[in-house]
C-alpha cells in the first residue's frame, strides 16, 4: 500500500514483505545529505527507498527487533549494492543509536505494535536532532475496540488490536516533547489489506540445501508475518532454538510470539497459522474501517 511499481521494481525483491500502510519515505520529503532512521526496518524496503533520496552524501539506519530481519536486510543491502545504509538490532523502546543524530525518523506500520508507545516516542525524540522530524504511516483507532477484537491475535498482527486512538497517539507524541503534531487520515479502505494478505504467494524456489524460511504470526517490521530466515541451510546442523536436525521439526521464535512447530525445508510445514486465511475471515466478521484507519503522522522536535 502506497508504493509505485517503479519503486518496488528497483529494490531487492525479498526486501518487500508485501504489506504496508503507507509510504513514509515518500511522505517525509527526504533531501540529499540527510541522515534518516527507519523504525522497524524489516527486510529493508523503506531504508533502500530512503537511501536513494538522501544520496551518497546522506545515510539511512534501520532498526529492527529480530536478528533474522537484520540478517535479511543486510543481505539485501549487499545484493542491491547499497553503501549508505546500516542495520541495527535493537528495540525501538531502547535504541542503540546516538542522541541528536538524525534529521528524520520514518516508520511504516510498526509503532502501533510497540507495547510501550510512550517509551518508543521518547526514544525517537531522543535520537532526532533539534528541528528533526518524525514521519510515520500507521494504523490508528477511530473509536475504542470491542473486547473480542482487542484480544484477537489476528487483529494484533493486522495492526488493529495494538493500535491507539487518534487522540491518545497525539497526546503521547506531545508528552514525549514533539511539537507541531499533525495526524492526517489517508482515507483508504483497510479491507484492501485483507485482500492482499489473502492473495496466493509464489511457491518458494528454495531447495533442500537453501536457507529455510519459517512463517511466524509475530509482526516484526510492517504488519506482515515475519519471514524468519534460518541461519544455517537444511544440509548443515540447524542452530535455531529447539531444532534437532535437518529433517526434524524445529521451533522458530521471535520476541513477541512463539510459532507453532515448523518442519524443516525437507518436509512440509505443519501446524502453521495461515495468516492470509485468518485475516480474510477477520475481514468478513468485522469491517476494520469501522474501528480504525490508515494515517500519516507528522511531528517535529523543537529547536
Amino acid at each position: 500500500m502506497g508504493y509505485s511499481a517503479e519503486e518496488l521494481e528497483n529494490i531487492p525483491k525479498s526486501a518487500n514483505m508485501g504489506l504496508s500502510c503507507g509510504n513514509a519515505a515518500q511522505a517525509a520529503n527526504l533531501r540529499p545529505g540527510e541522515k534518516v532512521l527507519d523504525l522497524g526496518s524489516g527486510g529493508g524496503l523503506d531504508v533502500f527507498l530512503a537511501s536513494k533520496k538522501v544520496g551518497p552524501t546522506g545515510s539511512v539506519v534501520g532498526v529492527d527487533m529480530t536478528p533474522e530481519m537484520i540478517d535479511l536486510a543486510r543481505r539485501n543491502a549487499q545484493k542491491g549494492g547499497y553503501t549508505n545504509v546500516e542495520f541495527v538490532h535493537c528495540l525501538i523502546e531502547d535504541m542503540d543509536v546516538a542522541s541528536n543524530s538524525f534529521d528524520c525518523a520514518i516508520s511504516n506500520c510498526v509503532l502501533n505494535l510497540c507495547p510501550n508507545k510512550p517509551r518508543a516516542f521518547a526514544e525517537v525524540f531522543r535520537v532526532l536532532k533539534p528541528g528533526g522530524r518524525l514521519v510515520a504511516s500507521d494504523i490508528l483507532l477511530r473509536q475504542p475496540l470491542p473486547a473480542d477484537i482487542k484480544k484477537s491475535l489476528t487483529a494484533y498482527v493486522g495492526c488493529i488490536a495494538g493500535a491507539s486512538l487518534v487522540e491518545e497517539y497525539d497526546a503521547m507524541l506531545k508528552e514525549a516533547g514533539f511539537a507541531e503534531v499533525k495526524i492526517v487520515s489517508k482515507n483508504v479502505d483497510l479491507n484492501a489489506y485483507n485482500k492482499v494478505v489473502g492473495e496466493p504467494k509464489e511457491p518458494s524456489s528454495a531447495g533442500c540445501c537453501d536457507p529455510a524460511t519459517a512463517t511466524s504470526t509475530a509482526a516484526s517490521s510492517c504488519c506482515a508475518p515475519a519471514q524468519v530466515a534460518a541461519k544455517t541451510s537444511c544440509c548443515t546442523p540447524a542452530t535455531t532454538a529447539g531444532s534437532t536436525g535437518c529433517c526434524a521439526p524445529k521451533t522458530a521464535t521471535t520476541s513477541t510470539v512463539q510459532t507453532a512447530s515448523v518442519q524443516s525445508c525437507c518436509a512440509p510445514p505443519s501446524n502453521v497459522v495461515d495468516l492470509g486465511e485468518s485475516m480474510a475471515k477477520f475481514g468478513v466478521d468485522y469491517d476494520p474501517n469501522e474501528w480504525a484507519g490508515s494515517y500519516t503522522i507528522y511531528a517535529v522536535k523543537s529547536m
